[in-house]
């Protein structure tokens, strides 16, 4: 059954009887180990190197190293952690699917099966990414914004079909259904694995940041990039480095009126403040058992935001309650509950009873209503100081209106997002703010992008038997669609009388929106003020109109009678929100919503995917065969010093993936635009980068192009204003970032991009680390990197270095000028220093650089040039493979 060297297997018994084998934690202390104040997210980890334990990849000295784990140490281990299933959506799901379809046509040019490729975990992928607001305030906008979804992916959706007939564990979840980790909540996640008669915890990766959301279920898991993603799918290990494990105690409640949304900006605020990148967050105390699990979700949703690997809830009986309503079957939850109370694991910890590296008090008394921006999601704001924040923030007080717009306006107003979608508690408030609002007179000027975007289809039902939809409907509040729209740059175009009043008087609009991200440039090129807002203070400032506003002191409008209108007046009391919260926990509702993924889906029913077991590519400007084991050899060539290397980029600080990696809308005259024309696409049919990840061409052109980065190499312009947008530097003239790369690959010039801190915020875009390759780039040299991009960096072969406490690009005055050397050992150690030369005029500079290659298999992972052709080599050692080659 499996391997048992610490002799832990227990059977589990319910009232049923024996129901299956688990490797018991309480029996692993018996052994003398004593984990009984390990973090909770630590002692699931632990379980699963109990499991794998086979003496090759996973030891009993990882086991016992991680059992041992101090609070304080310093951190040098990896974790070889297996994960049970993978979950992916379609924007990063796609190149990973041409990533694995390319993997099988190597794999066969050297003998072996195209079988050999092929996922030893379940995966689901979710297609949530690809519909766009092109349709609003209308009853068949739904119908039409999927329509016009299926034109712009048919070729993507083909390719998802051959992928589905390919591989036997590739499940997918079609267009219309909802969100991937609000359809992980509710449906995907099973509580609790039961494979082969043995019994253990639900764990996973996802190739979205976003993926924390499942924490709040007690399920250990995090969002990776699609090349990590494909490594664990093809049964590696996910290696990361023994974390910290920072306790977040809960304290007190929310009072009247004040949201889970208000209380995660608040923790992504604190959290932010304390430095928690890249460790385990672990929520306890009597505040966090006050809890709902959504409300938990809400929280463990946004962990990248504050910069955690994970915002974890432990299980309690208010987890098996929501199992229970969300219609998981009687014997999966008695199960769950069984597994969880034989592990000693059931029941939030109070304060005291577990070692945390450190412990951070959070008190729910203290929280106020927020919203967050302009540009940043841990930018809290409060929202009695909206008005003087925004003012602050534009640097002027607005405008009176010489147009039909003015700073400050309201011209995008979205409840969407899994973030707050996921939350009936949040949902079921907009909905009867919005009654109140209606009943009164107040209607939602019509120059706003009102939307409706739910995260499963679950919302629209219990909304509508609560008798709200029509009042959001009636506010302008309509169904647009069961996806991310507005919340990843999909939002749509705006009325071109907006979008020229914009761009004529060059004004600082805004966008109020229910999401977790609100980066320069993600929401719509044309709005510089996003502002992150829960759902029915979304509906609120839609009907303000503007956000240079205090809507604690100000009307919202005026009624019918002429009277103003107040936020006070409107917002719902917890009571009435608790009397109508029944129709969201309705278990046969999730079970028929859930039960059949064809149903009512005639587009994507009639979407002909191709047969075999190998791609047969075709030229497409959606699809292509990605080049990265275009000279793939058995053995990896020695990986050559960096020498006469030119910076393409010079960047500053909070350099976002949104930044980084193509993403959102781009024009005619961009790189990416120019291909496509050449190709015969009209501008019309771009659609989204995010759409045309599967092709590296259009991707590549699109690396380093977003309209808001801000290249400190380039001069500023004629009025003195920095230069926006994706240029750089060639021979001192300035050209786009492609071009000049292609210029300095042409000359086999290696280039470098130098940052400030936190490179890599933002989605666990792979392309931005795949881009960076393909464009030549040899290393990226920041102050500091977010997680996930820093791991995707090495999983392309890319160097990531960090400068010493006190170097930057400004302590250096570096301008772009310079050339660099690198020397590369032989043997890297993991964290080892480098030394990096600089010359410039005839002057010759060193400093030492960290290597942030943290682990073993990272450095391995280098040296193959990546995690792919890494994967790929063992593959084509195995023994199977050998054998089919004879």
């Amino acid at each position: 059954m499996t391997s048992d060297p610490f002799k832990t297997l227990r059977p589990l018994v319910t009232r049923a009887g024996t129901v299956g084998h688990y490797h018991s934690l309480p029996a692993f202390a018996d052994t003398g180990s004593a984990i009984a104040r390990l973090p909770v997210s630590l002692r699931i980890v632990l379980e699963s190197l109990l499991r794998h334990c086979d003496g090759r990849r996973i030891t009993t000295h990882h086991v016992r190293e991680l059992a041992a784990w101090h609070p304080n140490a310093p951190r040098s281990s990896e974790i070889p952690f297996t994960v049970a299933r993978v979950v992916l959506q379609d924007f990063t799901g796609v190149p990973l699917l041409c990533d694995l379809a390319a993997m099988r046509d190597a794999a066969v040019a050297r003998g072996a099966a195209a079988e050999l490729i092929e996922p030893l975990v379940p995966v689901d992928l979710v297609v949530d990414h690809s519909v766009m607001v092109d349709y609003y305030r209308r009853p068949d906008a739904l119908a039409l914004n999927m329509q016009r979804e299926f034109e712009r992916n048919r070729e993507r959706y083909e390719f998802l079909k051959w992928g589905m007939q390919a591989f036997e564990r590739f499940r997918v979840v079609p267009p219309g259904i909802g969100i991937v980790h609000q359809v992980n909540l509710e449906y995907l996640c099973p509580g609790l694995q039961h494979r082969d008669g043995l019994l253990f915890p639900d764990t996973l990766v996802g190739t979205d940041s976003h993926t924390t959301m499942i924490n709040a279920l007690g399920v250990v898991g995090w969002g990776v990039g699609g090349i990590e993603a494909e490594a664990a799918m093809l049964g590696q290990p996910v290696y990361l480095l023994t974390p910290d494990v920072v306790g977040v105690e809960l304290s007190g409640t929310l009072a009247e009126g004040v949201t889970a949304t208000d209380l995660v900006l608040s923790v992504t605020e604190r959290l932010r403040a304390e430095k928690v990148v890249g460790q385990f967050v672990e929520f306890f105390g009597d505040g966090a058992a006050s809890l709902s699990v959504t409300d938990r979700a809400t929280i463990a949703n946004m962990a990248p935001e504050y910069g955690a690997t994970m915002g974890f809830f432990p299980v309690d009986a208010r987890t098996v309650e929501y199992l229970r309503q969300t219609g998981r079957s009687a014997e999966q939850v008695e199960t769950f509950e069984a597994y969880w109370r034989a592990q000693q694991l059931f029941g939030m910890p109070p304060a005291g009873s577990i070692d945390y590296s450190r412990v951070i008090v959070i008190d729910l008394d203290a929280i106020v209503p927020s919203l967050a921006g302009p540009k940043r999601p841990q930018d809290r704001i409060p929202l009695p100081q909206m008005r003087e924040r925004f003012t602050a923030a534009l640097g002027h007080a607005p405008a009176a209106p010489g147009t039909a717009l003015r700073d400050g306006d309201i011209v995008i107003a979205a409840i969407t997002s899994c973030t707050n979608t996921s939350n009936p508690g949040v949902m079921l408030a907009a909905g009867l703010l919005a009654q109140k609002a209606v009943a009164r007179g107040l209607r939602v000027a019509p120059r706003i992008k009102t939307s409706l975007a739910p995260g499963s289809r679950v919302v629209t039902e219990y909304l509508q038997r609560a008798g709200l939809l029509e009042a959001l409907d009636a506010l302008g509040f309509g169904l647009t669609a069961y996806g991310c729209t507005t919340c990843i740059g999909n939002a749509g175009e705006l009325a071109p009388e907006i979008a020229a009043a914009i761009t004529q008087n060059q004004l600082s609009v805004a966008a109020v929106l229910s999401g977790n991200r609100n980066f320069e440039a993600r929401i719509h090129p044309l709005v510089k003020a996003n502002f992150l807002a829960s759902p029915p203070l979304v509906v609120a400032f839609a009907l303000a109109g503007r956000v240079d506003i205090d809507l604690t002191h100000e009307p919202l409008g005026l009624d019918a009678a002429g009277q103003p209108v107040y936020l006070r007046e409107l917002w719902p009391h917890s009571a009435e929100i608790e009397a109508v919260r029944h129709w969201a926990s309705d278990p046969d509702t999730y079970r028929r919503l859930y039960a059949d993924f064809s149903a009512d889906q005639p587009l994507w029913n009639a979407i002909d995917g191709r047969g075999g077991a190998t791609y047969a590519w075709r030229e497409s400007s959606y699809i292509a065969r990605p080049p990265f084991f275009d000279e793939f050899a058995a053995q990896p060539a020695p990986r050559p010093p960096i020498r006469g290397a030119r910076a393409l980029l010079l960047l500053g600080d909070s350099v976002t993936t949104d930044h980084i990696s193509p993403a959102g809308s781009f024009r005619a005259e961009s790189p990416a635009g120019q291909y496509l024309q050449a190709r015969g696409v009209a501008a019309a049919d771009f659609n989204s980068y995010g759409s045309r990840r599967g092709n590296h061409e259009v991707m590549l052109r699109g690396t380093f192009a977003n309209v808001r980065l801000r290249n400190r190499m380039l001069p500023p312009a004629a009025d003195g204003s920095p230069v926006e947008g994706g240029y750089t530097l060639l021979d001192g003239v300035q050209t786009s970032v492609y071009e000049a790369a292609m210029a300095y690959r042409a000359r086999g010039v290696p280039t470098l991009v130098f940052a400030g801190e936190e490179y890599g915020t933002g989605s666990s875009r792979d392309w931005a680390a795949k881009g960076t390759q393909l464009l030549g780039v040899r290393a990226v040299i920041a102050r500091s990197f977010e997680r996930i991009h820093r791991s995707n960096l090495v999983g392309m072969g890319v160097l990531p270095l960090q400068f010493a406490a006190g170097d930057s690009i400004e302590s250096l005055g570096l301008d772009g000028s310079e050339t660099f050397d690198l020397d590369l050992p032989a043997e890297l150690r993991p964290q080892q220093s480098l030394r990096l030369v600089i010359q410039r005029g005839g002057r010759r500079y060193e400093l030492m650089l960290r290597s942030r290659l943290d682990t073993p298999v990272e450095l391995a992972y280098f040296r193959h040039g990546g995690i792919l052709p890494y994967v790929l080599r063992q593959l084509l050692a195995a023994p199977a493979a050998k054998e089919a080659r004879t």
